[in-house]
């Protein structure tokens, strides 16, 4: 199983030195992303316009929450409401 959540790419102004980065997030029961085969919260970041070409983290139910509560951290810093 493979599904998609959400996608979009990033928000710096777009040059020559930093191309535009694309992000989705979604879901992966694929078992060579884990040792006990569980289901897994993928994120993948790539070069806008270079699909296959990004890095695919494969994260734990652990992991996703620690990466989501490190945004919510960072979101705080800036003085935004890191929502739900």
């Amino acid at each position: 199983m493979r599904r998609s959540i959400d996608d979009a790419s990033d928000d710096h102004p777009i040059d020559e030195e930093r191309p535009a980065v694309s992000w989705m997030v979604g879901l992966s029961d694929d078992p060579d992303a884990s040792d006990d085969g569980s289901p897994r919260v993928s994120v993948t970041l790539e070069e806008a316009g270079r699909a296959g070409f990004g890095v695919v983290a494969q994260l734990a139910p652990d992991t996703a929450r620690r990466m989501r509560a490190a945004i919510a951290a960072a979101l705080r810093e800036i003085g935004e409401d890191p929502g739900q």
